[in-house]
């Protein structure tokens, strides 16, 4: 074979192969889409953030092999959190998110939360939410799932279900919950 037809030959299987990365990318099926399950939709943002914060998105899908590092990891505001996130704060770091029903959460210092269910229709009675608290402190202002289907917060010592209401809860070290209700005023 002459270099040329070497040559076209080999940007053939180039180009070929290329198709086959979209699909290779989802657990070598055959769809081009996401697998089952797998929920892309944003469920809440950042609203505020101060000192040291980090958001895990375990379900991601890597895109880009060289991303960034270092400050620019750095959690924003604006920036958008999923089902499945695992909010994290240092010793100096505090951060608020409102979520898509209107709830408003802050978290503390040295804080951990995941966002283990999220179900939300404005139009819908079935809503739901599980939020998993492991430590820190967390103040928030339940919004409409609270009202129109089920909330719960889950901590070290048991599962609350929020029915409109703006608790604090602080987690201690060796695992013991303080809960109070702030008083919401009209």
């Amino acid at each position: 074979m002459n270099t040329r037809a070497i040559c076209l030959l080999i940007a053939g299987l180039g180009l070929g192969a290329s198709t086959l990365l979209p699909t290779l990318a989802w657990s070598q099926s055959d769809s081009t889409q996401p697998p089952a399950g797998f929920d892309a939709s944003a469920i809440g943002k950042v609203i505020t953030t101060s000192g040291v914060v980090g958001i895990e998105h375990p379900a991601a899908i890597l895109v880009q092999a060289n991303a960034p590092t270092g400050a620019a990891d750095q959690v924003k505001v604006g920036d958008l959190v999923y089902r499945g996130d695992v909010i994290k704060t240092g010793v100096t770091g505090a951060v608020n998110i409102t979520f898509a029903d209107g709830t408003s959460f802050n978290v503390s210092s040295n804080a951990r939360m995941e966002l283990t269910e999220f179900v939300y229709d404005p139009k819908g009675h079935s809503n739901s939410t599980l939020l998993t608290l492991t430590k820190g402190t967390f103040t928030f202002i339940a919004g409409d799932i609270a009202h129109t289907g089920d909330m719960k917060v889950d901590t070290p010592i048991g599962i609350m279900g929020i029915r409109g209401t703006a608790p604090r809860v602080e987690i201690l070290d060796d695992g013991t919950v303080k809960f109070s209700t702030l008083i919401e005023e009209k």
